[in-house]
């Protein structure tokens, strides 16, 4: 089951700002890539403009092998709760990343929102919402 969306309501986009424009513009290739601290090394994920850790502005963009397991999820069934754009029932998961330990908000393709559990295997896939917009989504993958 992929994400349905409701015609004529549009996406909401986000800001490509200066921290994060480096992760946008990889979805567009279909490349998924996570900031990285150049000085310790430290993924991070959302963008930041500095390091949580060591508290340098130095970072650059590692690529991702976008395999990673579900952390976490929640099914939207009822639309007053649910984003309006999408149909209803979908679900929102947060993926931790197998290599870089961060973690993702995202959607799920090919799968039933009931199907999914904690630590179920997933790899990135890219959605092309359009010619300028691409969303990061996960499908289970085989181990």
């Amino acid at each position: 089951m992929a994400t349905e969306y409701v015609p004529g309501i549009r996406l909401v986009r986000p800001l490509a700002d200066y921290d994060s424009k480096g992760y946008w513009e990889a979805l567009q290739k279909h490349e998924l890539r996570i900031q990285k601290c150049k000085r310790c090394g430290l993924r991070l994920h959302p963008p930041r403009p500095m390091c949580p850790r060591c508290l340098d502005t130095e970072k650059e963009w590692a690529l991702s092998s976008g395999k990673g397991i579900i952390y976490s999820w929640v099914n939207f069934v009822h639309q007053p709760s649910a984003y309006p754009g999408i149909k209803i029932p979908y679900a929102v998961v947060i993926v931790e990343m197998e290599d870089e330990g961060v973690r993702i908000l995202s959607n799920v393709v090919d799968m039933k929102p009931e199907d999914i559990y904690i630590g179920m295997p997933v790899e990135a896939v890219f959605e092309d919402i359009d010619e300028e917009f691409t969303l990061l989504k996960f499908k289970k993958r085989e181990v």
